[in-house]
């Protein structure tokens, strides 16, 4: 009788994307207490979860690398949608430059919407914008004994060519303008130095990326409030600042956010088998980072 039962209602598959949207419901309470007020957590549960259905790649990645950087865009208060933050896969050397061990992991990358919304809300600034130029524009940019001077006149019909300058203004509450500009090749410089740099936001989306660094740049002799300086640190590690070419040894230690990924569901352990079926990636440079810490978690 029994046997005839089981039969008819056989155990339930539970799929990747299934394992993902239970952890991250487990962690609702979590991201509730990182992210600030105005944040509802279900939101942001549904824009996570959103990400990851757009991105399949996510779910061969490390799945502690994926609530992890979704935790820390909570701690951000930013939506990994794309326009404030984005979920970026990249490859790592978790084992020593004699026996490489690739994985995939993921990592939060704050977006030119996101910065501008962080440093909109800093209260220090009346207003900022970031551009990019065309060859087609008509751009000028001077200092003299007067200070930074910039006229900018974009061509607004027809084909406005290749890009050549990016620049951002703010203007303070006291009324003092502050002045950024950078050179495409200045911009291709930094890209140089991304853990990413040939794929994902910087392929997909150079004008955003350009606008962000030169932003970032900017964001520098900017009066800046903690949360604003928080988020361009978080962007910061995205970069390989040092070009180290030696592979880190990784070290773990328990935290409660992996004793809640512990507690998943039994196909949630099968990751280490998903993870030794992706295919082994070869890379232009060892990019090598420790798995993100979750002090505040403990």
């Amino acid at each position: 009788m029994n046997q005839k039962a089981a039969a008819k209602n056989p155990p339930k598959v539970v799929t990747p994307i299934d394992e993902v949207r239970n952890n991250l419901v487990k962690m609702e309470d979590q991201f509730k207490k990182a992210l600030p007020p105005q944040i509802n957590s279900e939101k942001f549960v549904r824009v996570a979860m959103t990400a990851v259905q757009q991105n399949p790649d996510l779910l061969l990645a490390d799945r502690h690398t994926l609530y992890g950087a979704c935790m820390k865009a909570a701690q951000d208060g930013l939506l990994p949608d794309a326009r404030e933050a984005a979920l970026v896969i990249y490859n790592t050397n978790v084992g020593t430059r004699s026996e490489a061990k690739w994985i995939k992991k993921v990592q939060y990358m704050p977006m030119i919407a996101g910065i501008l919304k962080k440093v909109r809300n800093s209260g220090e600034l009346a207003s900022i914008s970031p551009h990019v130029v065309y060859d087609q524009d008509e751009f000028s940019y001077w200092i003299d004994e007067s200070g930074e001077h910039l006229k900018h006149q974009p061509k607004l019909n027809g084909e406005r060519g290749n890009a050549t300058h990016v620049y951002a203004i703010a203007k303070t509450k006291e009324s003092e303008v502050y002045i950024e500009v950078m050179t495409k090749e200045e911009v291709e410089q930094v890209r140089s130095m991304s853990r990413a740099k040939e794929a994902g936001p910087w392929s997909n989306w150079w004008g955003e990326m350009a606008r962000k660094t030169v932003i970032r740049r900017l964001s520098k002799r900017l009066p800046m409030s903690t949360d604003l300086e928080q988020v361009i640190r978080a962007d910061d590690e995205f970069y390989d600042l040092n070009k180290k070419d030696e592979a880190i040894e990784i070290k773990t230690k328990p935290t409660r956010l992996a004793k809640l990924i512990s507690e998943a569901p039994a196909e949630e352990q099968s990751q280490e088998k998903q993870a030794k079926e992706v295919e082994e990636v070869t890379t232009q440079e060892d990019e090598a980072e420790a798995t993100p810490s979750f002090e505040d978690f403990k």
